[in-house]
């Protein structure tokens, strides 16, 4: 089975829902046309990754234009029982074509955030929520941690689709429990853009035997509204420049890296290529060795089959 897929490298409207979804609308719109059947989108597009921004926090003390900026992004997050999610779902019904898309979430049972990545079919509306199990650094600070519920896959019509997000990446375990449940295309939002990225990527096919959607925005400090360009003054123009790329089974680089500009990776992928290369490495197959290693996921959900 092929798949042809795009990697939507862009900006957001920041701190914009409203706006930013709209931008998504446009997006899905042109590349639907051109035949994707997946589009990706980058870690918390919805409503913008707040890159350089401290929240007014300090060890011992936080600020109160710190809390209101934390309102704000609160407010501009996606509540997935409003009618945030409906559009969605409804521009990937209209489209016939899947949408992973990286957002901020709110809910109302606390006042937390959550890093997650939401999958939508054209068919079944909402697959599913992975929700980040460890925020990196200062991420802590606006975003909570989610459990092993959130590490979800799926089987698809265009595949079994999965994946983690940004330095979630670097934890051997968490990749483990995507690829005990056989993910075909793996998806890794990020707003890492080093070139040393572009390794993990690599690595993460060759490991997992599977294609891999790195997405990143592009996003400079020009691009910030003028009321937080006071925030970002210190920070260098280019402040995010990319990096989003896909790469194959074999970890031969099919698309990108994109660096330096906004753009869509677009490439068809051969499904069959995963068959092949598990020949000589299958991390879940014949390269395991479970008589020696055990690995117990604390509820992990069964991978859910589209009807």
């Amino acid at each position: 089975m092929k798949v042809k897929v795009g990697v939507v490298q862009d900006s957001p409207v920041f701190f914009d829902k409203t706006k930013t979804i709209e931008k998504i609308a446009e997006l899905t719109k042109t590349y639907a046309k051109q035949g994707c059947e997946l589009l990706v989108f980058p870690e918390s597009f919805i409503p913008g990754y707040p890159r350089g921004f401290s929240f007014g926090a300090t060890t011992g003390r936080r600020t109160p234009e710190g809390r209101a900026l934390y309102e704000t992004y609160y407010k501009n997050s996606i509540d997935l029982e409003s009618d945030d999610l409906k559009r969605l779902e409804e521009l990937s019904k209209s489209q016939n074509v899947y949408l992973v898309i990286g957002a901020t979430e709110k809910q109302d049972t606390n006042g937390s955030l959550y890093c997650s990545m939401l999958y939508i079919s054209p068919t079944e509306g909402l697959l599913g929520v992975h929700r980040k199990i460890k925020p990196t650094g200062t991420e802590r600070i606006f975003w909570a941690e989610a459990d092993g519920e959130s590490l979800v896959t799926f089987k698809s019509k265009i595949g079994k689709i999965g994946g983690l997000i940004c330095w979630e990446n670097y934890m051997p375990l968490a990749r483990m429990a995507m690829y005990q449940k056989g993910v075909e295309i793996y998806i890794a939002p990020t707003a890492d853009s080093r070139d040393e990225w572009t390794s993990t990527m690599k690595h993460i096919a060759l490991e997992g035997r599977c294609f891999v959607l790195g997405c990143n925005q592009y996003y400079t400090k020009s691009m910030y509204p003028d009321k937080y360009q006071h925030i970002v003054e210190n920070e260098t123009e280019n402040m995010c420049p990319g990096g989003s790329i896909i790469v194959s089974p074999l970890g031969k680089v099919i698309a990108g890296p994109l660096f330096d500009e906004s753009g869509v990776l677009i490439a068809e992928l051969d499904l069959d290529e995963i068959n092949h290369s598990k020949l000589d490495f299958d991390v879940i197959g014949h390269y395991s060795r479970n008589d020696i290693f055990e690995l117990n996921i604390k509820n992990q959900p069964n991978i859910k089959e589209e009807s």
